[in-house]
């Protein structure tokens, strides 16, 4: 079985406010992936916070983003690079997408896969609560830039093909 060359994995809880960031944004890329007809070139993991067997999810991949909502982030969302020497993220998670890719380092023994994180800026986590109208906002500024990243990971891997 073939893996799909790109994954996205976003993290969050949907009972604690803002922390739904993360599986909000998933769940409208679902969508939108296919509606563009690009769903088969992506897997989407959707899990409370990201766990050292997330190293696994990137074997064989392209290119990976890391979608979580921030604490501290700058409004409305940071989208960077991530490598495993990068300092600690703006997560809320224990794990973070660095040490993950530090994991993956150490396990498989092979050349990390481009990833990036997408950390959206949240403000109430609390339990019970829904979304804030803050992090619904953050939420929509952040949509291009999901997309944005999407497409250019697949034009990048069309590209490398015709190498």
């Amino acid at each position: 079985m073939s893996v799909a060359p790109f994954v996205v994995l976003a993290c969050g809880n949907p009972s604690r406010g803002d922390d739904a960031i993360g599986p909000a944004l998933l769940a409208r890329l679902a969508t939108w992936l296919d509606e563009e007809g690009l769903a088969d070139a992506f897997e989407l993991i959707e899990d409370f916070q990201f766990q050292i067997e997330h190293a696994l999810d990137l074997k064989d991949r392209c290119a990976a983003l890391f979608i979580d909502a921030g604490e501290h982030t700058p409004a409305p969302f940071a989208l960077c690079p991530v490598d495993a020497h990068a300092p600690p993220s703006h997560s809320t998670h224990a794990i973070s997408p660095a040490a993950v890719l530090a994991v993956y380092h150490r396990v498989v023994k092979a050349p990390v896969p481009t990833c990036d994180t997408l950390c959206v800026c949240g403000e109430s986590f609390e339990l019970g609560d829904g979304l804030s109208p803050a992090a619904a906002a953050y939420i929509e500024a952040a949509w291009p830039a999901l997309q944005s990243w999407c497409r250019e990971a697949v034009c990048a891997g069309t590209e490398n093909e015709k190498a």
